[in-house]
Order: C-alpha cells, then sequence, then structure tokens
C-alpha cells in the first residue's frame, strides 16, 4: 500500500525547500548527463529558475507521512519528499518539466502515488520525457503509463535541444 502524499502548490516560502531538493535532484542526474557542481559544490538550478514564475508551468512540492521511526522521519504529519513540475497548462500538450522524489521513499509507491495524481489532476494531451539509460526512470514512466491508461500510450525518442553529444531522450505520449 502506498504511504499517502500531499501535492501542496509551490510558493515563495517553499523556495528554499525546493532548491535544497533540486540539488539531490541534479545530483541523481548527474550520473547520466554528466553533470557536475559548481566552486562552491551546487548544481546549477537555471532551469529550476525556468519553472517559478512562468504562467504556463506550475510546481508542486510532494510531502508525504513518516515513513518510520527515528529522526530521518521529518517533523510533523508530513515531510518534504520531492517535487513535480508541469508544463503547457494553457496549451496542450502537457508535460511533466522535473520530477524527483529523494531516495529514502523511492519502492513506497510515493513517486506512482504523485505522478498518477498530477496526470489525473490536469486532463488531456501528456508528453513524458525520460532518459533511456536511466533504468528506474524508464520502468517507472512506462508503468505509471500503463497504470494510467492501459495499452493507450505510446513512445517516441527525440533529440535532446543543443545538445547532440546526448543519447536522445524517450518520450510517453498518452491521453488522460
Amino acid at each position: 500500500m502506498a504511504v499517502p502524499i500531499v501535492l501542496q502548490s509551490i510558493t515563495e516560502e517553499q523556495r528554499p525547500v525546493i532548491e535544497r531538493l533540486w540539488q539531490l535532484y541534479t545530483h541523481d542526474l548527474s550520473e547520466f548527463r554528466g553533470m557536475v557542481p559548481d566552486d562552491e559544490g551546487r548544481f546549477k538550478q537555471t532551469r529550476l529558475a525556468l519553472h517559478l514564475g512562468d504562467p504556463e508551468r506550475c510546481g508542486y512540492l510532494i510531502r508525504s507521512g513518516p515513513t518510520g521511526s527515528g529522526p530521518s522521519t521529518g517533523s510533523g504529519p508530513s515531510a518534504p519528499v520531492g517535487f513535480v513540475f508541469v508544463r503547457g497548462l494553457t496549451r496542450p500538450p502537457r508535460s511533466i518539466g522535473e520530477f524527483f522524489v529523494v531516495r529514502g521513499v523511492r519502492k513506497q509507491g510515493v513517486g506512482h502515488a504523485a505522478a498518477l495524481e498530477i496526470l489525473r489532476r490536469y486532463p488531456g494531451r501528456w508528453e513524458i520525457a525520460f532518459q533511456e539509460e536511466n533504468p528506474k526512470a524508464a520502468r517507472f514512466w512506462r508503468r505509471v503509463a500503463t497504470d494510467l491508461v492501459g495499452s493507450a500510450w505510446a513512445e517516441q525518442p527525440r533529440p535532446v535541444p543543443g545538445k547532440p553529444d546526448l543519447p536522445p531522450d524517450r518520450w510517453l505520449l498518452l491521453e488522460t
């Protein structure tokens, strides 16, 4: 059974939390995209800035209840465990701009529940990108698509814009 989740609209008050989670997210992606931190040990947040303050986009902090006992479970009824950014709010197709769940709650259904909730919250055409060389992400997104719409989804490779040296992203195409 999945741990209960809450998708909390990101406001300026949550920006510091999102910025810290962004470092973890970028660290995870660095394995597949060859990114390295700057001289101060931080990953760039250029793409994060694109998501905040754009009327075509919105973001949610993923919160989840305590997953065990001890200091790592966070304080209060729920802890920030990830985020999701949506693009294409007024002009379909919509897409997941970024999606991240901390490792401590992966395999508990948190990411799956958050992905399904966000896709159901915004019905219509969706295009979701992931990197094939990230096998966990590939399995995750294919499972989400299948659980949501059965076999009524397609997949296609697309080059990464401005980065011809990278393998193409995989895109799932579906309608909710």
